[in-house]
């Protein structure tokens, strides 16, 4: 079979053919009389078998070693093509994720672009510093995408940067609520930790929606940090997370706080006083515990709180009794 055939049926040029023949990873297994090449089957099956090589992604050189060495192990060149391709697609993704979030920035001119780059790149920095400077500003002139500044909050470690990506995500609108809602769902439990805390942050209706989602979720810390949140907004719904947070010390003084803001008319406080009496008298909450609801009874107004810190004030544990005491002395005073 004349080259011009072999190109035809293999699908590979006759310049393509002659460099194979060149490097010698094929060659006609004779002449014709005119001097022509001439392929035999065996031939074209080597050439099929070096672009199906090639497919794959190896190089001449390899395809050469491949064919040549006795020695070589496919596994291992497989594994290499494995490694190769998959860091190929890291730089690719990574380079789409850049432009996307360059294009939803949507910049006006190449200034703006170079902005957006220069901030971008400072939020991937080593240096914390560059990257509080970048979250800081942030919208200022060109807005930084808030999926890189959802990306960077998750990431982020060092508390002073990560306060200032949550201001930045805050001021950003909503269009980061959803993406730290994702957060939530991380099979990492810190980044569901910083998801939560800037859902905490967040204004509006979807956020305290998340946040409300939040009191059932499997992670006791997204739980205790929703609660925390839904408090202080007056979410009734959070006092039972807040009284657990008190029974098991975990934040116990700020689960408190959240308890005495919500205490801000007389049912709501009834309830909670009655929540909080409630979990004093079980058989299984323990001395420290105990301790800990009753200085919680201290912020929280009305007549059924202070009907419950004067029979704490006999209490037989002396501890809790002597709590009990003061804190009726304090209410006289105010």
């Amino acid at each position: 079979m004349l080259i011009g055939e072999v190109a035809q049926r293999s699908g590979v040029s006759a310049r393509m053919l002659r460099h194979y023949e060149s490097l010698g990873l094929v060659r006609p297994s004779g002449r014709t009389g005119s001097g022509y090449r001439e392929y035999s089957e065996q031939d074209i099956q080597r050439i099929f078998h070096i672009e199906s090589l090639r497919s794959l992604g190896l190089s001449l050189r390899e395809i050469e070693r491949a064919l040549h060495d006795p020695g070589f192990a496919p596994s291992a060149l497989v594994d290499d093509l494995i490694r190769q391709t998959r860091e190929r697609i890291a730089a690719e993704t990574e380079l789409l994720t850049r432009l996307r979030r360059i294009h939803a920035a949507d910049p006006a001119g190449w200034e703006d672009v170079l902005q957006v780059v220069a901030l971008l790149h400072a939020l991937g920095s080593a240096h914390a510093g560059a990257r509080q400077r970048a979250a800081l500003s942030s919208g200022d002139e060109v807005p930084v995408p808030v999926e890189a500044l959802v990306e960077a909050a998750l990431s982020e470690t060092e508390p002073n940067v990560a306060g200032a990506l949550r201001w930045a995500l805050a001021r950003s609108g909503d269009g980061g609520t959803a993406l730290l809602a994702q957060g939530l769902g991380s099979p990492e439990a810190a980044e569901r930790e910083r998801a939560v805390q800037a859902l905490a942050e967040m204004p509006g209706d979807e956020a305290l929606a998340q946040l409300h989602g939040g009191l059932e979720h499997p992670d006791v810390v997204v739980r205790r940090c929703a609660a925390l949140a839904l408090g202080t907004r007056g979410v009734a719904d959070a006092v039972p997370t807040l009284v657990d947070m008190i029974v098991e010390g975990s934040n116990d003084t700020d689960a408190a706080d959240a308890l005495s803001v919500l205490a801000s008319d007389t049912a709501m406080a009834d309830r909670i006083a009655a929540t909080l009496v409630g979990r004093l008298a079980a058989d299984s909450t323990e001395a420290p515990a105990r301790g800990r609801l009753t200085q919680a009874l201290a912020g929280i107004p009305g007549t059924k709180a202070s009907g419950a810190l004067v029979e704490l004030s006999h209490d037989t544990d002396r501890a809790v009794a002597l709590t009990a005491t003061y804190l009726l002395q304090l209410r006289e005073v105010r």
